[in-house]
């Protein structure tokens, strides 16, 4: 019995037989050749196969995990049509064969992309893999992917998007590879299957046909492991299913305490995509909506429209329910490659967020022109991050009422009513939010960044990560004071950092008079659970 550490990026436990997908197969070698035309030809006959697997693909994998998840295989036929220039230069202009071509292009945009030092761009190299492996494997004819006669744990080096709805769901018990990306697609789609995911681990081929047993709650993956611990294993599995069935009874059920205290349960999201899965785990609104991942996503600032568009969608997704859009919180570990703000000793307390925002008015004023659009569409609000003074604020609001006014001159239509909110996640701004509260309609206090600047505890920093407690007292008090100090001034109060979905502080929580718990949507219901069963 063998026992690998990984990093886990998906819930439950499985135990099963090993499938090792060894993809060195897709490895090509460089080679001469004198007809460019012929070579051009056979990658742009490969090139329709692939489409047309991409579009089969996208079908399988609507029924699967739904239109929104599967429009990722319409985004690799647009990949695709990026390999044509690259390709052409490389088989005319060096003479070489078309499958060296097609990865020597993958390679290039790998490589300007790691250069960019986005890691929403470097996570997107494994989309580039995927569609350049599948072009070689159509062109040098190298075997699919083994059929299966029983659910395996699927490990790898690396698993592509492709690779991960190449199976049903029923036919994969889990997922262990050594290189992965917590915000990879191929991340996102395998948290879809719902299954325990590891990675970071140190695969091994010799693995292939042996049994397992993946461990997502402690992110360990035993090799050959023993009777007791695939009973244990068992055991564990029925306990889930038995707590899944119960969490799913609380769906269209109040968060409401014993004692009849209530609070709002709603969903941090990242993405349009992201509510499909906030609404299915029945969230009563979308507490965060992390703007910033649509500027780490392209090579510029994204525009009004495709701003516009996004929040739109986002708001009719959710119909009335509330949607509280952060204006974009770039910087500390969020970088955009186009964005060049300069090195920082200590980025988390440097240049970023709100900072950013008022020395950009332009780039502030598009997204809060694209919001205000919006806001037609929904229960939009906005929030500011990253607040330490009652004048930032003010500015904000100048620049809010600045956009009214332009959008009046245009005539296009708005909601004047639109809420304003800041985020409560230094000290400064806890320690003044009684100040704060007058200029405001709601606060909500970020978790993770308050803790680590009370505790002057780098929550990156793995060497400290056992002093960044966010139980500390200190982080409590300035909690409780905030909630305190708003509700003094008539306004809610919620809590959208990590620390909402600590159900051993829920009661705290409802004792503080928390009015809103913003978490993961795969949170929700075991929160409410715990609201239900609080005094």
């Amino acid at each position: 019995m063998q026992q690998f550490r990984g990093k886990s990026i998906g819930s439950g436990v499985a135990a099963g037989r090993i499938l090792f997908l060894d993809k060195n197969e897709c490895k090509v070698s460089r080679v001469t050749v004198e007809d460019s035309a012929g070579e051009l030809d056979k990658y742009r006959w490969a090139k329709e196969k692939a489409k047309i697997e991409l579009l089969k693909l996208y079908e399988n994998a609507r029924e699967e995990i739904g239109d929104e998840r599967a429009a990722i295989f319409k985004a690799h036929c647009l990949i695709l049509d990026d390999f044509d220039e690259p390709v052409t230069d490389i088989v005319c202009g060096e003479k070489a064969c078309a499958e060296w071509a097609v990865s020597a292009a993958a390679d290039r945009f790998e490589k300007m992309f790691t250069d960019m030092g986005d890691e929403y761009l470097i996570a997107r190299c494994t989309d580039i893999r995927d569609v350049s492996e599948r072009v070689i494997r159509i062109m040098v004819g190298v075997r699919k992917m083994p059929e299966l006669e029983n659910p395996v744990i699927l490990v790898a080096e690396e698993l592509t998007p492709s690779d991960v709805v190449k199976y049903n769901r029923s036919d994969i018990l889990a997922f262990a590879t050594r290189l992965g990306s917590t915000n990879s697609h191929t991340a996102i789609l395998a948290r879809e299957f719902n299954l325990p995911i590891l990675i970071g681990v140190d695969v091994d081929p010799s693995w292939n046909g042996q049994n397992a047993v993946v461990d997502g709650y402690n992110g360990m993956m035993t090799i050959n492991p023993d009777e007791a611990m695939v009973h244990e294993i068992v055991r564990r599995q029925t306990i889930d299913e038995e707590r899944s069935t119960h969490l799913r009874q609380l769906i269209g059920k109040p968060s409401k305490s014993r004692n009849g205290k209530a609070v709002r349960l709603y969903a941090n999201i990242n993405c349009v995509e992201d509510t499909g899965t906030a609404l299915e785990n029945d969230a009563e609104g979308i507490g965060l909506f992390r703007s910033e991942y649509m500027y780490l996503k392209g090579g510029e600032y994204p525009s009004e429209e495709l701003q516009f568009e996004t929040y739109k969608a986002v708001a009719q997704n959710m119909g009335s329910k509330k949607v509280v859009i952060r204006t974009f919180d770039l910087g500390a570990d969020k970088q955009a490659g186009y964005f060049d703000s300069g090195r920082e000793n200590n980025p988390a307390m440097g240049y970023r967020a709100i900072r950013i925002c008022l020395d950009m008015p332009d780039v502030f004023r598009t997204q809060l022109r694209a919001i205000f659009r919006a806001s037609v569409y929904g229960d939009l609000a906005i929030i500011f991050p990253m607040i330490i003074s009652l004048d930032e604020v003010l500015r904000c609001k100048k620049h809010v009422a600045a956009v009214k006014e332009e959008l009046s001159k245009e005539n296009i239509p708005f909601n004047d009513n639109t809420e304003i909110g800041v985020m409560i996640e230094t000290p400064a701004a806890a320690l003044i939010s009684e100040d704060l509260a007058r200029e405001v309609d709601f606060f909500s206090i970020g978790t993770n960044d308050l803790t680590q600047f009370t505790l002057a505890a780098d929550r990156q920093n793995t060497k400290i990560e056992k002093i960044n407690d966010p139980h500390h007292p200190a982080v409590l008090e300035l909690i409780r004071m905030t909630v305190e100090n708003g509700h003094r001034a008539g306004i809610p109060v919620g809590i959208c950092g990590e620390l909402a979905a600590d159900t051993s502080l829920t009661q705290t929580f409802l004792d503080f008079g928390v009015d809103v718990l913003s978490v993961a949507p795969v949170s929700v219901l075991p929160v409410r659970k715990a609201v239900t069963e609080a005094e």
